[in-house]
């Protein structure tokens, strides 16, 4: 039991596991924003250009509720017992799932720029030793890892 804590506290505290946790909490939060977006800004200029009509308050009565007749909101459905399905709500999270996306694509297109510009800088100063495959500085004439003579290999170049 001992051996598989000390496992579980190397594995929890590696950089990459407190990296993904903190990418959850942000997405988290970022996806709030997105659901305030959506609810706040998004569905009212929809409700606008179509006279008014709440995306949240879409929905389909399959079965009556205990008082029945027409119900103006969904929230007046629910309220009846009314089963409803609620096709606006479905709506407004496509909305939110779209602009989380588009954030997460630009956010890791970003990144990825970013570590294409550092490996393209690296490669300029750098290259990979003939024998051992460790980057050294370019201009080496001896691996600093396996202390290979690398002299003959500029000759050969």
């Amino acid at each position: 039991m001992k051996k598989v804590l000390a496992e579980y506290k190397a594995f929890a505290v590696k950089g990459n596991v407190l990296d993904m946790a903190v990418g959850i909490v942000v997405g988290g939060a970022f996806a709030t924003i997105a659901t305030s977006l959506v609810a706040n800004i998004i569905a009212p200029v929809i409700g606008l250009l179509t006279s008014g009509v709440d995306l949240a308050d879409l929905f389909v009565v399959l079965k009556q509720g205990t008082v029945g007749g027409e119900y103006a909101t969904l929230a007046d459905a629910n309220k009846d017992g009314a089963v409803t399905l609620s096709y606006g709500l479905f709506l407004n999270s496509i909305f939110s799932f779209t602009i989380v996306s588009w954030f997460a694509f630009f956010f890791v297109r970003a990144i990825n720029s970013i570590r294409e510009a550092e490996a393209k800088s690296d490669s300029k100063v750098t290259k990979d030793c003939a024998f051992c495959l460790s980057k050294i500085p370019k201009n080496a004439v001896k691996c600093a890892y396996c202390t290979s003579d690398l002299a003959d290999e500029f000759d050969r170049k």
